[in-house]
C-alpha cells in the first residue's frame, strides 16, 4: 500500500473535522496551562486550509503539504501556527514532486516535520510539548519500518506510541512555552499540543484504514 495525493487531501479534510469536533476540549486543555486558544486557533487555521484544497487537489503531495504549512503560518496565532506550519512545510519539502509515498518515504517525511518543529521551537523531548508525542511516533515508525512491517502496521504502532507520548505529558513539568511559567502547577495536565498531534496522527491512520 502507498499513500497517494488523494489520501493526503482526505487526511487534511479529516484533521479539519477532528479539530472542529475537539476544539473545545483542546481549548480546555490549553486553559489549564496556556492561553486557552489552542483549539480555536487550530480550528480557524484548518478551516482556512480547507478552502485552499481545491486549488491543489491535482498537485503532488509536496505541494499540498506546503500549501497547508503556509496557510497555517499565516492564519494561526500563538505558538501552534508557526510550529505546525513549519512541520507541514518541512514535510512538503521532503515529499516534493511525489504523488505516492511508501512507508520508508513516510518515515522520512514525518522526521522532517519533527525536525522542523524542534528547530522552530528550539525544543527537545521532555519539555511537555507536542514533541513528546511526535518524537515517539517517529521512533516507532522507523523501528517498524526496520522490522519490515507494512505501512498500516507501522502506522498503527506509530499512532499507539504517539498516544502514549501524549499521555506521558500529564506528569511532566513544563519547561517550554507559556506552560513553563506555571512551574510545578503545570504537572498533572495533558499538553494541548501533544493532544492535537495525536489527533492528526490518528486522522492519517483512519484515512488509510478506510481506504483498504
Amino acid at each position: 500500500m502507498q499513500i497517494t495525493a488523494d489520501h493526503v487531501i482526505k487526511f487534511i479534510e479529516t484533521i479539519t473535522m477532528r479539530v472542529k469536533e475537539q476544539r473545545d476540549y483542546l481549548t480546555q486543555l490549553d486553559s489549564a496551562i496556556g492561553d486557552a486558544d489552542h483549539g480555536v486557533n487550530l480550528d480557524r487555521g484548518f478551516t482556512t486550509v480547507l478552502t485552499k484544497l481545491p486549488s491543489v487537489a491535482d498537485k503532488d503531495i509536496g505541494t499540498i503539504l506546503k500549501t497547508v504549512g503556509t496557510t497555517l503560518v499565516s492564519t494561526v496565532g500563538g505558538a501552534s501556527g508557526p510550529l505546525y506550519g513549519t512541520a507541514f512545510l518541512r514535510a512538503g519539502m521532503a515529499s516534493a514532486d511525489r504523488f505516492e509515498l511508501s512507508v520508508d518515504d513516510l518515515a522520512v517525511v514525518v522526521e522532517a516535520a519533527l525536525e522542523g518543529i524542534q528547530a522552530r521551537g528550539k525544543s527537545t523531548r521532555g519539555e511537555k510539548t507536542m514533541i513528546d508525542a511526535i518524537g515517539p511516533a517517529v521512533d516507532a515508525l522507523k523501528a517498524a519500518r526496520a522490522a519490515g512491517d507494512d505501512l498500516l502496521t507501522s502506522l498503527r504502532k506509530a499512532v499507539a506510541a504517539c498516544q502514549a507520548g501524549m499521555e506521558a505529558t500529564i506528569p511532566m513539568l513544563a519547561t517550554k512555552g507559556r506552560a513553563s511559567y506555571l512551574g510545578e502547577r503545570s504537572i498533572g495536565h495533558q499538553d494541548p499540543g501533544a493532544t492535537s498531534a495525536f489527533l492528526m496522527a490518528q486522522a492519517l491512520l483512519e484515512v488509510l484504514e478506510a481506504s483498504q
